[in-house]
């Protein structure tokens, strides 16, 4: 049984995947390839395919089915050559990574699949289902926001710990979190893309909501990018910000910190500046895209 008295933030990170990770960025796409390799032949399991679910906290519900046709051709050629990762239950297993590989599995007609089983906790299990989709790029900004905010809220952790442990800045996650302040309309202009995450970001930092989607309809309508629109709210006194969130003090600083700080205030993102070299972190492409649009270069 859980002991309730024991301290939160201990219970609630979970030591495996930091272990796992020697306390690094954690790395989904490396998360599976380490759990196979450091396990041995003999602990892969022959699972039956009816005796697996889903991860609860999987977000993603549909799956490109001309892909998963694709892979389930080659499953019926080959074979499947990575098991699955499992995590046994109550009835039968929950799939902690792998979903694809079980239903190309089913559609080639197998009935049992190989599968590693490991015993990660809940909130392991919540975080490897988000840091999938985070890092492959199956979330639009909303749910990437809101991902953040789960991740948080479940795992107890701040967003300078949370940044760390997925190797993002904290301006990141505060700007990404930010977004979900915004009207539900702008929010879902946002979720289709029809607003990009940059005319997202400005927008969140304004106070009045009749302004900001006086500026949606202006961003829908007329067009303007995200440097005219950063020109508009910055040089216009009549736009009101919300207050500016202080930066926490940094562990060790550098001739170059005030201006990493900037630098990563403004795009959004970690920045490091060592041996004349600037180096700018980004997690997928849709991020890339992002923090060249900020800097006005992705015409």
């Amino acid at each position: 049984m859980e002991n309730k008295n024991e301290p939160l933030k201990r219970r609630a990170l979970g030591r495996g995947l930091e272990e796992l990770f020697n306390n690094e960025p954690i790395d989904y796409n490396k998360i599976e390839e380490k759990i196979v390799t450091e396990t041995p032949k003999d602990e892969v399991k022959m699972i039956k395919i009816e005796e697996l679910r889903s991860n609860p906290y999987q977000p993603r519900k549909n799956f490109d089915p001309i892909a998963l046709q694709e892979l389930s051709k080659s499953i019926k050629e080959h074979g499947v050559f990575l098991p699955i990762i499992a995590k046994k239950s109550i009835k039968g297993y929950e799939i902690i990574a792998g979903e694809r590989r079980v239903k190309a599995s089913t559609l080639a007609g197998l009935k049992e699949i190989p599968a590693i089983i490991r015993d990660f906790s809940d909130d392991e299990m919540m975080e490897i289902a988000l840091l999938e989709n985070l890092q492959r790029e199956n979330l639009n900004a909303i749910e990437e926001a809101t991902a953040y905010k789960n991740l948080i809220k479940t795992l107890n952790l701040t967003q300078e710990q949370l940044a760390e442990r997925l190797g993002n800045s904290r301006s990141h996650i505060t700007n990404m979190i930010g977004i979900l302040s915004l009207p539900e309309t702008t929010q879902n202009l946002i979720s289709k893309k029809e607003i990009s995450m940059g005319h997202a970001r400005i927008l969140s930092k304004l106070k009045d909501e009749n302004q900001i989607n006086e500026l949606t309809d202006k961003i829908i309508t007329e067009g303007i990018s995200v440097r005219q629109l950063e020109d508009l709210t910055s040089n216009n006194t009549n736009f009101e910000r919300k207050n500016k969130i202080e930066r926490l003090p940094r562990k060790e600083d550098t001739e170059y910190s005030y201006l990493e700080d900037s630098l990563s205030e403004k795009l959004g993102t970690r920045v490091k500046i060592k041996k004349n070299k600037v180096q700018i972190n980004f997690t997928n492409s849709n991020d890339l895209n992002r923090i060249l649009e900020i800097m006005n270069l992705n015409k």
